[in-house]
């Protein structure tokens, strides 16, 4: 196994100039997204993957390898992809509100006589339909903030970073709102990318001025009477999505992965925790 020195672990070994969190899975060196294939075994830099071809033929279609190869955002497509049909479910006649109705979150889904936790994931899936600029602005800033991280954290960890940031959001509407409102909370994992990209971009000097906007657009929107979307996800979503980057950058090390796991299980498990409170504190 090759190895790389500490002070360059996170920049790529072919392309020093540049910052990196990929590892390649076969012999552990720091990859950037021009180095990155995706292989069987994960993503794979352009040495060992020569090594892996050399060993047996591609069987790859070309279509399939531009849409699932090196650098492809493929996460980022489904989330849209999947939001976008849930939305689409939403605006039809008669069955819509059945959809948004199943979808969406309360806090009283976390009620021990009306438990539906499954509703704090579904719900980072559903938008109000009363007005489409919020889903087109939600899409365009998943695209842009999506590719984005998904090249530089990979594929894994910026779907972890998704889903645990949505879930945030579905507790800060737990602890913040009313537990008769339900609301949609799609807004909850947008903010946790654009939190996680904030706490990145900050940490490597970066210019945040795009995001601020995009975060101060989505803020206003989440006030606008009728719109039926809680600024309590956004918050808990930003939180939530700032500690996972937090946790992305100060464990990007090769020697860190290990750490990196458990800090994200611990985190969770606070969410999770969160998310019971009527359990452990029912008068409240």
């Amino acid at each position: 196994m090759s190895s790389v020195p500490d002070s360059a672990a996170n920049y790529c070994y072919r392309h020093p100039s540049r910052q990196s969190f990929v590892l390649c899975q076969r012999c552990g060196r720091t990859i950037c997204p021009d180095c990155q294939t995706v292989g069987a075994v994960g993503v794979i830099c352009p040495e060992c993957m020569r090594e892996q071809r050399a060993s047996a033929p591609r069987t790859k279609s070309a279509l399939l390898t531009r849409m699932t190869g090196r650098g492809a955002p493929v996460v980022t497509y489904s989330l849209i992809g999947i939001t976008l049909l849930v939305f689409v479910l939403q605006v039809l006649p008669v069955i819509g509100s059945q959809v948004t109705g199943a979808l969406w979150y309360a806090g009283v889904y976390s009620h021990p006589g009306s438990f539906e936790p499954w509703r704090m994931i579904t719900s980072m899936f559903v938008h109000s339909t009363g007005f489409i600029f919020h889903v087109l602005l939600n899409m365009y800033t998943l695209w842009i903030f999506g590719q984005l991280l998904e090249q530089l954290l990979g594929r894994w960890r910026f779907l972890a970073l998704y889903l645990i940031g949505g879930f945030a959001g579905s507790v800060g509407v737990l602890l913040l709102s009313d537990p008769l409102t339900p609301v949609v909370g799609a807004s909850g994992a947008i903010f946790a990318l654009m939190g996680a990209f904030l706490v990145i971009q900050r940490r490597l000097g970066g210019n945040a001025t795009q995001l601020l906007v995009l975060v101060g657009i989505n803020l206003v929107i989440g006030f606008i009477p009728g719109m039926n979307i809680a600024w309590q996800a956004h918050l808990g979503g930003l939180i939530g999505g700032a500690v996972v980057g937090l946790i992305f950058v100060e464990t990007r090390k090769r020697d860190q992965q290990k750490l990196q796991i458990v800090l994200l299980v611990a985190f969770s498990l606070v969410l999770v925790l969160l998310s019971l409170r009527y359990f452990f504190f029912p008068l409240f």
